[in-house]
């Protein structure tokens, strides 16, 4: 090709390089000149042209391009016409992009003239959805190079871009059960696996709850394998850590394999790939239940195309297996013990806390149950002391547009935030607190403002989980199997939290991130014990004249018997001051 400056008179036949403006037309990159289009140059006062002129061993882009793509295409891929050197592929129907890289990544590696670029492999499209670009670099690629490349895909033996479509499958989906789990859980695994499956095309789940047992499982896993099913996912009630742990130590009991345990894709580290009568195994990871993206999506949109998915395709998920910036997760054996866990001087953390002080608490009748007081103190006095108290380096306190509170909080020295419309749900108090979080902090604890028992001692032990090296990065305080509040949150999710609209607050942030949430001891009750009623302050009252506390004491409250506080993470309005 002879790329130059071309003299007008010998122009003929030459593309042009760039786009030129001439009477009121544009003749564009890669134009054929001709005697017309000539003329019309020379009348601008031009003597020559920046132009390419093909040889006889070039072959136009056009012609290159559409030979290469045809090669290339496989089968459910549409192919549209070859323009400026260009020729898209496009996906005819929903199903599994299946791209065989390594033919990709030889093919860009013969000439710098022929390029292609397609999506990832595996991943999961709808019909008309762009597959792939293959564009050859004007003006034309070198016919030896364009014979390399069509002999290279010919010698494969196999079409490189293809759509492996959803077919429609039967599954089941069997869910271990232990005495600790609220039933909420099995809902929402329940909801996240079977809308996954749906969208893939497959037919309503059939879905059986076991307990937790080797030997109940096998013999669920056995039954449903004498029945039409293509594939079996079991949802454990606690992680996959071993080959001999329940899940796959009751596949093999009934005569299945386990082909993999273990997955470079985080999240979705602990899932289990397993055969059982022909039938594919998921033991699925704990992320499952989240419906966002994870490990397990990549092997069940696999089984759900039909695809053949072994160790080794499990092993190569590794490079783009990072599917979310998070920390390391704890490791399922180990304790939540709140204390270090590695030798050395343990990094000071810099969190800060918010209280959610912004409900009108008229459900006690005026005023705001929030300036009743306890031992001579008001209610939320009692918190804003433990907080003041405890390792927290910053605080911000969000109240509704009333004074009382405000006055109430007194001359402590904490800056206070407005929410002028409570009635938006609690979602918006808590993005105004966040907001306020200075930006040195790393995390937050979210404190409620009706809970008087809350002590500094329960604030440091969540200060004292939090590391966000162990991907110790949701801190939940649990007192006998139970959570409750207050809850610290790695900044990492304050966008994620700031986004929630209504009550839900922070409840559906730490369920699609169960897998570094830790789960901290607590000492007493006061993490369950909210004021909601006249009756549970009165309580409250007279349990801290029991042990002889005195008025305005700085001495946290003991815990009195109430309701129990609506927790952050499984109540529709953790943070409601009503």
């Amino acid at each position: 090709m002879d790329f130059s400056e071309h003299p007008l008179d010998q122009a003929d036949g030459v593309l042009l390089a760039h786009a030129i403006a001439v009477e009121g037309r544009v003749l564009k990159k890669g134009h054929r000149l001709d005697a017309e289009t000539i003329a019309l140059i020379r009348d601008q006062g031009r003597t020559q042209v920046l132009g390419a002129r093909l040889g006889p061993d070039d072959v136009h882009e056009d012609e290159a391009a559409a030979q290469v793509t045809e090669a290339l295409a496989g089968p459910n891929v549409r192919v549209a016409r070859a323009f400026t050197g260009r020729v898209n592929l496009y996906a005819a129907t929903r199903g599994l992009v299946r791209i065989d890289e390594p033919m990709i990544r030889a093919v860009n590696r013969i000439d710098e003239s022929i390029t292609v670029a397609t999506l990832a492999d595996d991943t999961a499209c709808e019909g008309g959805e762009m597959l792939a670009t293959i564009k050859i670099i004007p003006f034309a690629a070198p016919r030896p190079a364009l014979e390399k490349v069509l002999a290279s895909i010919a010698r494969a033996g196999r079409p490189a871009i293809r759509i492996a479509p959803w077919r429609v499958i039967h599954a089941a989906l069997i869910m271990t059960e232990l005495p600790h789990l609220k039933e909420k859980i099995y809902e929402e695994t329940a909801r996240a696996i079977g809308a996954r499956l749906m969208r893939l095309g497959a037919r309503a789940p059939v879905i059986e709850r076991v307990p937790h047992d080797r030997t109940r499982l096998a013999r669920a896993m056995a039954d449903l394998a004498r029945e039409p099913m293509d594939l079996i996912v079991v949802a454990g009630a606690s992680a996959i850590v071993d080959r001999a742990d329940v899940i796959p130590a009751a596949l093999t009991d009934i005569g299945g394999t386990v082909v993999r345990l273990g997955m470079p894709v985080d999240p979705g580290n602990l899932l289990m790939l397993g055969r059982l009568a022909g039938r594919v195994v998921i033991g699925a990871p704990g992320c499952a239940r989240s419906p966002k993206m994870n490990g397990f999506d990549r092997v069940l949109e696999r089984a759900a195309a039909g695809e053949a998915i072994e160790a080794l395709d499990i092993a190569d998920f590794g490079v783009g297996g990072l599917l979310k910036e998070v920390g390391e997760r704890p490791l399922p054996r180990a304790a939540a013990s709140p204390g270090p866990r590695r030798r050395g001087p343990r990094a000071v953390r810099n969190v800060a806390g918010v209280v959610l002080a912004a409900g009108r608490g008229t459900r006690m009748g005026p005023p705001n149950k929030l300036v009743r007081q306890i031992m001579g103190k008001p209610l939320i006095g009692h918190v804003l002391d433990a907080a003041l108290e405890s390792r927290l380096r910053a605080l911000t306190v969000v109240t509704g547009p009333e004074t009382d509170v405000r006055l109430a909080i007194g001359g402590r020295p904490v800056p206070v935030v407005v929410n002028e419309d409570p009635a938006a749900g609690m979602s918006l108090s808590l993005s105004l607190g966040l907001a306020d979080v200075p930006d040195g902090a790393e995390a937050a604890v979210v404190l409620l403002a009706d809970m008087p028992g809350i002590s500094a001692r329960h604030l440091d032990r969540l200060i004292d989980a939090y590391d966000p090296d162990e991907g110790r990065l949701i801190c939940v305080p649990v007192y006998k199997g139970r959570r409750g509040n207050p809850v610290l949150f790695d900044r990492r999710f304050f966008t994620e939290m700031m986004s929630q609209t209504g009550d839900r607050g922070a409840r559906e942030v730490i369920r699609a991130h169960e897998d570094v949430v830790v789960e901290v001891e607590m000492p007493d009750a006061a993490i369950l014990g909210d004021i909601d009623t006249p009756e549970a302050l009165a309580a409250a009252e007279a349990a801290a004249r029991a042990q002889g506390l005195p008025p305005a004491s700085g001495a946290p409250l003991p815990t009195a018997p109430t309701a129990a506080a609506p927790s952050v993470a499984t109540s529709p309005s953790p943070t409601d001051q009503g």
